[in-house]
């Protein structure tokens, strides 16, 4: 049995597109947009933003060893640079003896995704603390800031020691990372910020020891809108951060 010509004709061109039925995007007003998961701002509303990251290690002996590194990026920023303050605190306790803990495994946390907060302990009387800040405002023009400490150079490292332990900082393709590696086999600890992710990752293997790691994330927003040049700006100061591993 034959088709008829014309029902393939009709059959055809119910199949093809008509004005009436091409997709028309709509328009998601601010209200909705604030119900949405995963919430966005024009980056021309960004007028500051910046990045503390603080790693400090204190044995028994109340000695403390770490470093600040930081970074404020604002319309008037050329480069993206993060500045580092290593911390140097001698102590007045009694020393502790060598660790004799184990830990063992953890080969995977270096493949995690996201915010990755680990703390792992193989001795006695010892604190860890990891810690991670968001911190919104609001104002009509960026805060005075002023950098602090050594700038950290695109793939450059920078150290320090005690009798607490070794520190180094180092900034690469992948991002900024501070180290900790304490004396006499009491652990060690690492915060990284890199790719998208932030590892706090502390290991404890003997006593007495209290540990830190914090980063905080501090973004000032304006209410006006931006015009074209300063939105263009903005977005020219945020490639920047590709360089950095971001």
């Amino acid at each position: 049995m034959k088709t008829p010509i014309w029902l393939a004709v009709v059959c055809l061109a119910a199949s093809l597109p008509t004005p009436a039925q091409t997709f028309k995007p709509i328009e998601l007003n601010d209200q909705e947009l604030a119900t949405l998961r995963g919430r966005y701002v024009m980056p021309g509303r960004i007028i500051s933003f910046g990045i503390v990251m603080t790693s400090t290690w204190q044995n028994a002996n109340g000695e403390v060893i770490g470093a600040t590194s930081s970074m404020h990026i604002q319309q008037s920023t050329i480069k993206p640079q993060f500045y580092v303050s290593i911390i140097n605190e001698k102590g007045n306790g009694s020393a502790r003896s060598q660790g004799t803990g184990t830990v063992t495994g953890g080969s995977g946390l270096n493949s995690t995704e996201g915010v990755t907060q680990v703390v792992r302990v193989a001795g006695d009387h010892n604190a860890a603390y990891n810690n991670v800040d968001i911190n919104v405002t609001k104002a009509n023009q960026a805060p005075a800031t002023q950098q602090q400490g050594q700038a950290l150079a695109a793939g450059s490292t920078m150290v320090g020691a005690n009798g607490a332990g070794s520190l180094s900082i180092s900034s690469t393709g992948a991002g900024v990372q501070l180290n900790i590696v304490a004396n006499n086999n009491q652990g060690s600890t690492v915060q990284r910020l890199a790719q998208g992710g932030l590892m706090q990752n502390t290991t404890l293997l003997g006593g007495g020891n209290q540990v830190s790691n914090l980063t905080s994330f501090n973004v000032v927003l304006r209410d006006n809108v931006p015009t074209a040049g300063s939105l263009n700006g903005n977005l020219d100061q945020l490639k920047g951060l590709r360089t950095l591993g971001f």
